[in-house]
């Protein structure tokens, strides 16, 4: 068995690696993290874990951790995972970090977007952005993995293809994205509350969201080249989801079949990529409490552009069921493994 720690563990994304973790053949929960919750019942937190988990909080001390586990999940805000992790800890146990702090390769780059200086640069040469059907090979012999972002996930997965081939122009994408506003966090904000959410819908982060480089570097790698994207998300009153539109002008003409064609050469492989029929749109419904990424286009021959869209949950492949798919390639394990999860509906 493998005996996974969680620090973090109380927020939704870490909720949310317990409930599939606990679920995992392979797995053993050895730790609870959360600097809120010390010493109070896990299940306490988390009434669905009544009965199910019956250990109790611990602290964040990574040090301590690393002697007693294989594997370490940090469900944390950016900052945390850079101030604690070292040398001597990564020689001990791998890392899958569900926090900003070692996705971006560019330590200036980070550190003006998030506002926070970086306290361990030197370990961002070697940790593997952990998308899994781009990085696969790497994320295989990695001790510490930048597990993705949840919109970076969507929108990456949803354009990748198109952009490999060069038959998108990289300076003309625009990527509209909608999520559930679990993916803000469990955190008491007044944004947040039910009267502000419900029957509402509004942009935030227009021009300033911190996706923004995340998403540039991973197309800029996909192009050959940099790449600058106009990127606005929203907020909409339902749980979990996101849907990314995104749309790009066409370098050539291009059919139907052909764009299909080039999805399916990238993604018929792939167990949690699910490229719909044309005419078919992605929706947050069908992929809910799943590790899948449903994707699909649409060419609109009148502008000399493609819509590309993209559907997913983003508690699961845009945060813990990514983060369970990292360590499964890490371990050798099936990659699916504890991830083959039906989407609910309703």
């Amino acid at each position: 068995m493998i005996k996974a720690g969680i620090i973090g563990a109380t927020g939704y994304a870490g909720g949310e690696l317990v409930r599939i973790l606990t679920g995992h053949k392979d797995v053993e929960i050895k730790w609870y993290g959360s600097r809120s919750y010390i010493d109070k019942r896990y299940a306490e937190v988390y009434q669905n874990m009544f009965q199910i988990v019956d250990d109790v909080c611990m602290d964040d001390n990574m040090e301590e951790l690393s002697r007693e586990v294989d594997v370490i999940f940090t469900a944390t805000p950016q900052g945390l995972c850079a101030s604690l992790v070292n040398e001597e800890i990564l020689s001990r146990t791998k890392i899958v970090d569900l926090s900003a702090d070692f996705r971006i390769k560019d330590v200036e780059t980070y550190e003006a977007w998030y506002k926070i200086k970086h306290p361990t640069p030197q370990f961002l040469p070697e940790a593997v952005y952990g998308l899994c059907e781009i990085n696969r090979e790497a994320v295989k012999g990695a001790r510490l993995v930048a597990n993705p972002g949840c919109y970076p996930t969507c929108t990456t997965l949803s354009i990748y293809p198109l952009l490999k081939e060069g038959l998108i122009d990289p300076d003309t994408i625009i990527v509209d994205a909608k999520s559930g506003t679990s993916g803000a966090g469990r955190g008491a904000k007044v944004d947040n509350l039910y009267c502000e959410v419900n029957e509402n819908i509004k942009a935030y982060g227009v021009a300033t969201h911190r996706h923004t480089p995340e998403i540039e570097e991973q197309l800029g790698l996909a192009a050959g080249r940099p790449v600058l994207i106009n990127f606005t998300p929203h907020l909409v009153p339902m749980n979990r989801g996101i849907l990314i539109t995104a749309y790009a002008s066409l370098t050539r003409d291009v059919s139907d079949e052909e764009m299909k064609a080039v999805y399916d050469k990238y993604y018929s492989g792939e167990k949690f990529v699910r490229v719909l029929e044309q005419g078919v749109c992605p929706q947050t419904k069908w992929v809910e409490g799943s590790n899948y990424v449903d994707v699909g286009f649409q060419i609109d021959p009148r502008t000399k552009r493609v819509i590309m869209m993209g559907a997913m949950d983003n508690l699961v492949k845009g945060a813990a069921g990514q983060a369970v798919q990292n360590m499964n390639l890490m371990f050798g394990l099936k990659e699916s493994e504890g991830l083959e999860l039906v989407p609910m509906f309703p």
